[in-house]
């Protein structure tokens, strides 16, 4: 028995809405530590090392990580949200409740994926106001801005769900954000510039996904990059597609969801 576009309608809200609640509900450990650790990199980086570098690409320095962070806070705190909800879900068997019911396995998805992405946005919006206690920002392209905020939120999102699907224990879903999109995200120009890079660490900063996101990013806020933005923006949409497709394909088989 298929359901009904109403019924799909309500199926979707329902999940969402539980998504929303769940990271709002404790906002006080999903929404300000991660404002509270970005203020401290402003304060650290921005204000005590920054004041020492000086100029990058002709702005402050304080003004150069803005986007950088933004992105960082954007990207992990959309996988941490879903990869945690999933596997809970899937760790309470409440996923399994999902999967035989009438309800489209991309229903699910979506519910949880936006989840994940409106947490991320909130916290990257949160860190670019923020940033105005400390240094003015005139963006650049703002539709630029928007669109690579929202695919990243998504993809990361949806990575987040296929780790939760893999895991088998708590520990399993803290594996990928520490040992992967953590040193990616330090080795993605957040930081410092790649022209400052040489040899080898230039060319592992060239071939780093993260890169390409936070340098599209920066583009989009400052108006100046490093590598093709389109190349960046090109990446970023063909990893959302995979996604969707490696997730859906993963619960239509239920692998890693039905014991």
């Amino acid at each position: 028995m298929s359901l009904s576009l109403k019924q799909q309608a309500i199926a979707f809200q329902t999940i969402l809405t539980k998504e929303i609640a769940r990271f709002m509900r404790i906002w006080s450990q999903t929404i300000l530590p991660p404002v509270i650790t970005m203020t401290l990199y402003f304060i650290i980086f921005g204000k005590l090392i920054g004041s020492q570098i000086g100029h990058v690409q002709g702005y402050s320095y304080m003004q150069y990580i803005v986007p950088g962070l933004t992105m960082m806070a954007i990207v992990t705190n959309s996988y941490s949200n879903t990869t945690s909800s999933f596997f809970l879900a899937k760790f309470t068997k409440s996923v399994e409740d999902m999967l035989v019911s009438p309800m489209p396995n991309y229903i699910i998805m979506l519910g949880f994926m936006l989840g994940g992405t409106l947490r991320g946005l909130m916290v990257g919006i949160s860190v670019i106001l923020v940033s105005l206690f400390f240094t003015h920002l005139h963006i650049a392209h703002l539709g630029m801005v928007i669109v690579m905020a929202l695919l990243s939120s998504m993809v990361f999102s949806l990575g987040g769900i296929i780790n939760g699907i893999f895991a088998k224990n708590f520990d399993d879903i803290a594996f990928i954000p520490t040992f992967v999109i953590t040193p990616l995200t330090y080795l993605g120009g957040v930081f410092y510039s790649i022209d400052q890079l040489h040899g080898f660490w230039r060319t592992l900063s060239i071939f780093n996904p993260i890169m390409e996101i936070v340098d599209t990013f920066k583009f989009g806020i400052l108006g100046v990059s490093e590598v093709n933005i389109y190349f960046g923006f090109s990446l970023v949409f063909i990893l959302f597609i995979v996604l969707i497709i490696w997730c859906l394909r993963l619960m239509d088989k239920g692998i890693g969801l039905r014991s």
